[in-house]
C-alpha cells in the first residue's frame, strides 16, 4: 500500500477540524519521563490531525535501535513505513472499526474514560520485524467528540511471537476499572462470517495466488461465478480487498 493510500485512509478515520491546546498536560507528561526506567515498553503523543508525534520517549531508540529524531521529523509517514506491508490493511481496518465503535456506541460523556489496544509487526533497525502491543488513551476531542490527540504506549515483543492481529476497546467503570466493551480478531473472521464450503475453496485457491480463472478450472465453475463468490466474501468478512484478506489468512493458515 502507498503512502498516500495510507494517508488519506489513516486522515479520514480521524478526520476533523479543531485542534486543541494540551501544552500544560504534555509538558507534565514529558517532565515524567526523565524518571521513568529503560524497558521494553516506549510511548508517544501522537497528533492524527497534523500526523505527528507532539513527543517521543527515551526509550523508544533502546526498544527499536531508531532515532527518534527521524521519527519527530517524518511524523507518522515515517512510522506507516515500518509496519509490515502485510499488517497494514488490517491495521487501517482495526483503527476505522474501532473509530466506528466509538463514535456510534459509546456515549460523549464516556469517551474521555475509554482505552483502545491493538497490535502489528514493526521494522527495527536491524531489519527484524518485531511485534508491537499499542495501547492508546485519548486526551483530546475535536468539536464531534472524536479523539484526535492520545497517549500511546507501546510494548515491544519477540519477533518469533506469533500473535492474531486484534483490536479491543475498554471503558472505565463504576470502579474505576477497565471493562473490555469491543474486541474484534482479525484473525477469527472467516470463523465468524458465514462463510460457504464453496467459499471457503475459493479463498484457500486465492491464498496459493491462483486467478479467477485458474479458480474456475480448478473447481469447474465460470470465472463470473468466481467474482461473485470473492465480492461475497469480501462483503460477508467486512474487508475491502482480496489483498487483505490473503494477508490475514497467510499469517493464520490454521483458518482454511
Amino acid at each position: 500500500m502507498k503512502y498516500s493510500q495510507i494517508k488519506d485512509l489513516y486522515k479520514t478515520i480521524f478526520k476533523s477540524y479543531d485542534k486543541p491546546s494540551l501544552e500544560e498536560h504534555i509538558k507534565k507528561i514529558i517532565e515524567l519521563d526523565r524518571f521513568l526506567p529503560y524497558s521494553s515498553t516506549f510511548f508517544c503523543i501522537t497528533n492524527t490531525q497534523d500526523l505527528s508525534f507532539e513527543y517521543i520517549s527515551k526509550n523508544f531508540k533502546s526498544c527499536l535501535g531508531l532515532d527518534p529524531k527521524i521519527m519527530k521529523n517524518q511524523g507518522m509517514r515515517y512510522f506507516w513505513s515500518r509496519i509490515h506491508p502485510d499488517d497494514l490493511d488490517n491495521w487501517l481496518s482495526a483503527l476505522n472499526q474501532l473509530m466506528e465503535f466509538t463514535m456510534t456506541s459509546i456515549a460523549e460523556k464516556d469517551r474521555e474514560k475509554a482505552n483502545y489496544t491493538w497490535n502489528f509487526r514493526f521494522k527495527n533497525a536491524d531489519g527484524v520485524y518485531v511485534n508491537i502491543v499499542q495501547n492508546t488513551t485519548p486526551l483530546a476531542f475535536d468539536s464531534s467528540d472524536k479523539p484526535i490527540i492520545g497517549l500511546a504506549h507501546y510494548t515491544v515483543l519477540h519477533p518469533e511471537i506469533k500473535l492474531p492481529i486484534t483490536a479491543s476497546a475498554k471503558l472505565l467503570n463504576e470502579n474505576n476499572e477497565y471493562e473490555t466493551i469491543y474486541f474484534n480478531n482479525v484473525s477469527q473472521k472467516l470463523l465468524k462470517g458465514g462463510i460457504t464450503h464453496r467459499e471457503r475453496d475459493v479463498i484457500r485457491l486465492l491464498v496459493l495466488d491462483y486467478s479467477s480463472k485458474d479458480i474456475s478450472e480448478k473447481l469447474n465453475i465460470s470465472p463470473h461465478t468466481v467474482d461473485t463468490h470473492r465480492r461475497n466474501i469480501l462483503k460477508k468478512l467486512k474487508i475491502s480487498s482480496t489483498g487483505e484478506l490473503i494477508g490475514m489468512l497467510k499469517m493464520n493458515r490454521s483458518l482454511i
